[in-house]
């Protein structure tokens, strides 16, 4: 999951409680435990020696609370995927759907929390695959997914990789993991994060075929993903980075904003990765110039020549 500003992390949306912070429950309950004995040992040796007994109870009720607010958290990123994958099989039959049914086969006693879960996974419905959640019957509560096919809002872009919302969504999906990940990314993350997204890398998916095969034989065979062993490993282990064609046709700035739109923040709330985009942006910005330069001196030579 996407950590601190400085830090690197999945690029996949998560509940409230476990958004920014990067340090999950129980090390928030640990530096809690370390640092409230500092101040209430003076109170236990002036009011006696039950107080500190009475700390150690407070933080283990505190580390209590945070790991059942991690694991609603948990809970909460499991039903938005399933709630995700049963509008999507449910469009493949062109039927309407509706509130009830996704309170009772998905959402359940999570029912109170229905907008924010439906509001959620009609954002991963669009960014990630490419469709947009409509809601056509407000008396009835009825949806249908509209396919878009423009999960990036750029024609030239989908030209480039495809012309294909939900593959191209799912490549955006694993090129954001690299890049928040330092630029490297390990095989396991990837299918951690296919898991995440409600599919598993060797079973069929409906809109994929198998995740795994559409991975290594398409967007590495294609280049736009390398794929190699990590070195002194031993299992040996692999690791994805960016491959030539996606450095050639989308910038870091393009992938960073696709991961904010994600987390519904700005491409600056993670400080290193934009520093790395502008810069990518401003080589980008020469090389374009360059480019243009020579075009220009060429055309000139070519005028010159044929005016002899």
């Amino acid at each position: 999951m996407l950590q601190t500003p400085e830090s690197r992390g999945l690029p996949v949306p998560q509940a409230e409680g476990e958004k920014d912070g990067g340090h999950d429950g129980e090390t928030r309950a640990r530096t809690a435990s370390q640092e409230r004995p500092k101040e209430e040992l003076g109170a236990g040796r002036e009011e006696g020696a039950a107080e500190p007994a009475l700390t150690r109870k407070g933080a283990r009720a505190l580390a209590a609370k945070a790991l059942a607010r991690r694991r609603a958290c948990r809970r909460l990123n499991r039903t938005v995927a399933e709630l995700v994958q049963f509008l999507l099989v449910k469009d493949k039959k062109k039927s309407p759907i509706t509130r009830s049914e996704m309170v009772k086969y998905v959402i359940g006693d999570l029912k109170a929390l229905f907008p924010n879960i439906i509001a959620r996974a009609a954002e991963h419905l669009r960014y990630v695959f490419g469709f947009e959640l409509k809601q056509f019957d407000r008396k009835h509560h009825t949806y249908i997914l509209i396919n878009k096919l423009k999960p990036l809002e750029e024609e030239e872009e989908e030209e480039d990789l495809g012309g294909d919302g939900p593959r191209l969504g799912l490549l955006m999906m694993i090129l954001g993991l690299i890049y928040m990940r330092g630029n490297r990314a390990r095989e396991a993350q990837v299918w951690e994060m296919l898991h995440r997204l409600g599919m598993q890398p060797s079973k069929y998916h409906f809109l994929f075929g198998y995740p795994k095969r559409l991975i290594m034989e398409d967007f590495v065979q294609q280049r736009y993903l390398s794929y190699r062993r990590v070195p002194h490993t031993s299992p040996p282990e692999y690791e994805f980075s960016w491959g030539p064609r996606s450095n050639l046709e989308i910038s870091k700035m393009k992938v960073l904003g696709f991961v904010a739109k994600l987390h519904k923040k700005e491409p600056q709330h993670w400080p290193v990765q934009y520093r790395e985009a502008l810069a990518d942006e401003a080589d980008r910005a020469r090389a374009k110039a360059r480019a243009e330069a020579s075009m220009r001196a060429r055309a000139s030579a070519r005028a010159g020549i044929h005016l002899w």
